[in-house]
This record gives structure tokens, sequence and C-alpha cells, in this order.
């Protein structure tokens, strides 16, 4: 019973259904954290993944999109990337609420469906300006970056966590943003600058589970990213949140999110200006205070997640 005897109003509680890609054998670790946030929230998930590549490959999805819509009776649809999007929007009852992560955006191939996505989406997600103002999409949108889990990415003492990795206690350690495979990354560039560095040990980010992410951010002494293009990169602000230093050439939001903190610098592509940053922030010599810039900025999952179900609800009502 509610106030003075009255029958209390059930809330309803909301159903989302999670449309992405799992090309990759896998669910994006950044999307499934957010949904994880977002039921913590209250609101109620379910996923349909996507398993064919190019426009064809996706949109083959339709029938059994369909048959999950059926079953699990969403009220809204929130697609990762546009060809998701676009998918999500072959049915017109369900609305849309489609987040560009900026290679929908930066691929010129693909970024003309992501275009068509945004005039069928009820609503369109930017995780940076610069991808919002590319896609020149001006009503109906939100800025709002990927969030950080900060209790997983969180602060480690530096030997302990080598230890855990078997890293030498005693060398200089860059972790770059990715595979040495993966040409987006910009490998070439991270890789000719690190040689310019005496002494030092290029990793790469490959093969690892997030809890060995989170060991190798503590145990490094800095991170780097060479990258042609990106939206918010998850690898700087996880990287923020265990404090590790960080080189980033000018690329997404980086330039935002690094704003103002010692010890990280921004490069260009220039590979003896990448040496020159990584060199400066060797010399620095001790962590950041980049997790408390990450906490100021709202980018912790918490926050993220509760402004998406804000938008779900501004969406649904």
């Amino acid at each position: 019973m509610g106030i003075l005897g009255k029958p209390s109003r059930k809330l309803k509680i909301m159903k989302v259904l999670i449309v992405c890609s799992k090309n990759s054998g896998r669910i994006a670790a950044f999307i499934e954290e957010q949904v994880v946030s977002l039921q913590k929230i209250g609101v109620e998930t379910d996923y349909f993944t996507v398993e064919g590549k190019g426009i064809g490959g996706y949109l083959s999805n339709r029938k059994t999109m369909l048959q999950k819509i059926e079953e699990f009776k969403p009220d809204l649809i929130h697609a990762h990337y546009g060809l998701s999007g676009l998918l999500a929007n072959l049915q017109r009852n369900i609305p849309v609420i489609t987040t560009y992560h900026g290679s929908d955006i930066n691929n010129a191939k693909v970024f003309p469906f992501s275009k068509l996505n945004m005039l069928l989406s009820a609503y369109s997600i930017f995780v940076s300006e610069k991808t919002q103002k590319k896609a020149n999409l001006r009503k109906n949108y939100a800025l709002i970056p990927c969030g950080v889990d900060v209790d997983l990415f969180n602060i480690a003492e530096k030997q302990a966590a080598r230890e855990l990795l078997h890293l030498d206690a005693t060398k200089k350690y860059i972790l770059f943003a990715g595979s040495f495979t993966n040409q987006v990354k910009n490998p070439v560039l991270a890789i000719e600058a690190a040689k310019m560095i005496p002494e030092v040990t290029l990793l790469e980010l490959n093969g690892y589970t997030r809890e060995q992410v989170v060991l190798l951010m503590n145990a490094v002494d800095v991170v780097l990213m060479t990258s042609f293009t990106e939206g918010s990169p998850q690898f700087i602000k996880e990287s923020m949140a265990c404090n590790c230093p960080v080189v980033s050439v000018l690329v997404g939001d980086v330039a935002e999110v690094l704003a103002g903190v010692s010890g990280c610098f921004l490069s260009s592509y220039e590979p003896s200006d990448v040496a020159e940053k990584l060199q400066l922030a060797l010399a620095y010599g001790k962590r950041t205070e980049g997790r408390k810039r990450i906490l100021e900025l709202g980018l912790d999952s918490v926050t993220v997640a509760s402004r998406i179900k804000e938008l779900y609800e501004e969406v649904n009502s």
C-alpha cells in the first residue's frame, strides 16, 4: 500500500534491446560494460548480436532480429555503430537509438549508411564532438562518450603489477594502443618512434584479459596512441583511470580529455615528435592525476549510464 492507504503504483521497468556486432567472436568490452552499468540502475536489457560483414551481412540478420523483438518486446532498441542501427531500423514499431563510435563516421565506405541511419533513428549518440561535427547532424542527438569502469580500472603499485605480469622491474615499458597488425592504430609510427629512444620496450595490446590490461596500465611507464582515426578512445580514458602517463596524437576527443593533466602529452604524426613526447613522459617519472580528471568529466561508467537512461526515458515518453 502507498501513502494514506492508497495502492502503490508499480513503476514499469524499461526494456532495451542492444543490437551490436559479434563478428570478432565476442561483444566489444566497452559495450558489455555499458550494458552492465545500465542493468545496475534498473534497465532490463537483452542482446541481439549481428554475425555477418558488410551491409549485406548485416541486413541478412533482419528475420532473426524480428524474432528476437517479438520474444523480448523491448520499449527501445539501442544499436551500437551505424550498420547495426540500420539493421535495427528495418522495423518501424520500436524506436531506435544509435551510438556512433567513430569508425562508422570516419570510414568513407560506411559513412553513407550511417547518414541514412541517422534519418531513421529516433535519436543519435556521438561519443565525441568531432564525430558529431563530421556527421553534421543538427537535431535529436547527444554527446555521450563511453564510460570507464573505474572499479575495474583502478590504481595499483607499479612493481607489484610488473611481478604479476612477469615484466622486468628495471626496464622502461611503453604500451601501444592495440595490436601491431591493426593498421588503423598506425603501429608503424609507434615502432619508428620507440626505436629512437634508447632501452625502451614497446608492448602491443593484444591477447590480454581485461584484468591483465589493468595490470599493464599500472605496470608500464607510459601508454601511446598513434591512430589515424578514433572516436572517444577507451584506451586513453582507461589509462587515465590508472593514473598512467599518456602520449597521443591529436585524434578523437583526446585533447579535451587530457587537458590540464601533467605527464600527458599531445604529439603530431612526426616520428621525432612522438619520440620527444615519449621522452618527456618518461622523464616525468611518476603517476598522473588522470583518474581525477576522468571523474571530474563524469566519464565513469555510472555517470554515463545515468545519462543514457535519461535519454531512454525522454525518447520513450
